[in-house]
């Protein structure tokens, strides 16, 4: 028997799936739906071993309570009853004894799901009156940047890739991130397209590319003022599209003079001729597209540099053409009713997310005291790692884990709760790297006593003498719900069409070309050149930022998606602990330190220290290292990661983590 599933993990493909299941119910094969028209049949190589996570004897199967030290991973099997019972009388006499905003929900994009994301959980932390959460710690800065200049986020879809004759993937590792638009950049570049990659590592995209201009981390925002300064000085602008479409042109004109290719060069390490070439191709080659990803939106200018490339398309007027323009996000084009899904409620305190550290150890007003977290592992994730981890290690503080398997911040935990996988309950999935809306029904049964994230919280709420109606909705109310919005993409789209079709485009046009006439969602309506945001300071973290912390730490890191890995989600695997165990050094970067590959190197700052092994390679420049993300803490040495390198500090849009404005030292480990 072959069921239908949906990927929900934290990927742009969201794929749709086919697993062969047995007389048992048992999964024994796992692979891409080839009517998919995005999937087209085929998975990435994490995914496609899926099922060993399923069925994974570390899997987590009963609810637990501590009985050890907090971080000590020591805990014993307890009834649903009994883990029930005990976190709405702990939650009650936190909120009676110190307020509700003393409990906080923290959780992110485990599952891309909906229902399991957003739903019966925000409900019941609305009808608490928790904190609320700041979701920061992806995309906000480039989601701000977008939104600045073009009002909203949609963009170029993944099928018309095949179209374009020039590719630039900007800080997009898409081989290794986004492997289902590859094959329409194959098909371009079999029918004459180039692919050009910036990035400061060789990545397996960059590796295939036609050019690699290997950036300075943290220097995107000068890249692109010093590609506007050579399109406008040439005059290769699309006259009548800026004048009918833009606003602030003069003012652009006026800040990117000063960008010449020269001073560009200087603060972004690519030569001034590649500047003025790659300005000159871009502005010339038709149709070109831009890959934008989000590595360069986590450093201190993030926002102003995605908001500046977002640009590009509009002075060049590639929005025209089928095959131009550029993609980010396409997320805001599913036009949900979220409100309804979530019940917002009363308005509360608000916590950023990037800044777990400083909420559980200086927050006062009131103090968080309890951490109930779901779809997420910050122990890991969260920036300024020694921060958080002496947080969770607080007595005072009762936290909650909802987990497939014992992560680090599981370790922590008060309560640990056994939680299904995507492929054994129901959700509906949105997509930020195609425009198709998928549901999926339980394709497996949940192993020993797991329960779906909408299960728990909607037992929570009635342990909690919640009585009010929406807690009693099934999954299927919810989603009704949520595509109950009266917006035109949505229209016609019910649940009894997904039930039958699975797979269901929005009504968006075929193509869909969301800004060929403007349309911007900005208030003006048009594309908003925002040279006041536009000024490029280096970060501080930086080769060309603070001397003083330049002089004591050498080295800008960047911890980057590793490819075989999700964010932190397969850290269990031995071969991704061997990847991300990794830190590659640039030859004469190791050669003045005397370091080889394989020798034991500690890589450190004023935050923390993290033991790697080394990797001596030309994939990264002079002056950079690399960290593939994100390890698991008990995996290393040091019980940490890149993460207690990286600091809390905020992004200039968006309040998000500046993870590669980061400097270091390494050193060879003694004997």
């Amino acid at each position: 028997m072959i069921r239908h599933s949906v990927c929900a993990l934290d990927c742009p493909d969201t794929c749709a799936l086919l697993i062969d299941v047995d007389q048992e119910g048992g999964g024994s094969r796992l692979r891409g739906d080839p009517d998919h028209p995005v999937t087209r049949g085929f998975l990435c190589g994490k995914v496609a071993r899926y099922l060993e996570r399923e069925y994974s004897p570390e899997r987590l199967l009963h609810p637990l309570k501590r009985a050890g030290a907090k971080g000590e991973g020591r805990f014993e099997r307890i009834s649903w009853d009994e883990a029930l019972d005990t976190i709405a009388e702990r939650l009650q006499d936190i909120s009676d004894a110190y307020g509700s905003e003393s409990i906080l929900p923290y959780s992110y994009a485990g599952t891309m799901g909906l229902l399991q994301g957003s739903g019966m959980d925000r409900r019941f932390f609305h009808r608490l009156g928790a904190s609320r959460l700041d979701r920061t710690i992806c995309s906000a800065a480039g989601l701000a940047g977008l939104n600045a200049t073009l009002g909203n986020r949609y963009g170029t879809e993944p099928e018309q890739f095949r179209h374009s004759r020039l590719i630039v993937a900007w800080g997009a590792n898409i081989h290794g991130t986004n492997v289902h638009l590859w094959p329409f950049i194959v098909e371009a570049r079999r029918n004459g397209a180039k692919l050009y990659v910036i990035d400061p590592v060789t990545t397996r995209t960059a590796r295939l590319a036609d050019k690699h201009f290997t950036i300075y981390p943290g220097s995107d925002l000068a890249l692109a003022l010093g590609l506007m300064h050579v399109i406008i000085g040439e005059g290769l602008q699309d006259a009548g599209f800026v004048e009918q479409h833009t606003s602030g042109f003069e003012a652009l004109r006026e800040k990117v003079a000063g960008y010449t290719p020269e001073r560009v060069a200087g603060l972004t390490g690519i030569a001034a001729e590649d500047i003025v070439s790659l300005a000159r191709e871009y502005a010339t080659i038709r149709p070109a597209v831009i890959r934008l990803n989000y590595g360069i939106q986590r450093s201190e200018r993030g926002g102003a540099a995605t908001s500046a490339i977002a640009a590009l398309p509009a002075l060049t007027g590639s929005w025209k053409h089928v095959g131009g323009g550029l993609q980010l996000s396409l997320s805001q084009a599913f036009h949900f009713n979220r409100a309804g899904l979530e019940m917002p409620g009363r308005p509360t305190r608000t916590v950023n997310m990037t800044e777990l550290g400083k909420a559980l150890t200086e927050f006062d007003s009131p103090p968080v005291k309890a951490l109930v977290v779901y779809n997420s592992n910050p122990a890991a994730i969260a920036p300024n790692q020694n921060l958080v981890l002496r947080g969770l290690r607080r007595e005072d503080l009762f936290t909650v884990s909802l987990e497939q398997f014992q992560t680090d911040t599981a370790d922590y935990a008060d309560i640990v709760l056994p939680a299904t996988t995507f492929l054994e309950h129901t959700d509906v999935y949105l997509a930020y790297g195609h425009y198709y809306l998928q549901l999926a029904r339980p394709a497996l049964p949940a192993p020993g006593e797991c329960r779906s994230n909408v299960d728990v919280f909607r037992a929570l709420a009635k342990r909690m003498g919640f009585n009010d109606a929406c807690f009693d909705d099934s999954e299927d109310d919810m989603i009704r719900t949520l595509l109950d919005s009266g917006h035109p993409f949505l229209a016609g789209i019910t649940l009894e069409r997904l039930e039958r079709e699975r797979s269901v485009r929005l009504n968006i046009g075929d193509p869909f070309l969301p800004f060929a006439e403007g349309g911007f969602g900005t208030s003006s309506g048009k594309c908003e050149l925002r040279a006041d945001l536009w000024d490029y300071t280096p970060p501080v973290e930086s080769r060309l930022g603070d001397a003083g912390l330049r002089a004591r730490f050498p080295l800008e890191l960047v911890s980057s998606k590793n490819d075989d890995s999700m964010n932190s989600t397969f850290g269990y695997r031995g071969a991704t602990d061997a990847q991300t165990s990794r830190l590659v050094v640039h030859p004469a970067d190791a050669q003045a330190r005397a370091i080889s590959t394989g020798d034991r190197v500690r890589a450190h700052n004023d935050r923390g220290s993290v033991v790697y092994t080394a990797e001596v390679s030309p994939d990264v420049r002079e002056g950079v290292a690399r960290a593939p993300s994100v390890r698991w803490n008990k995996m290393s040495p040091g019980r940490n990661n890149a993460n207690a390198l990286t600091s809390d500090r905020l992004t200039d849009m968006g309040g998000g983590p500046v993870f590669y404005s980061c400097l270091v030292q390494i050193e060879k480990c003694g004997d």
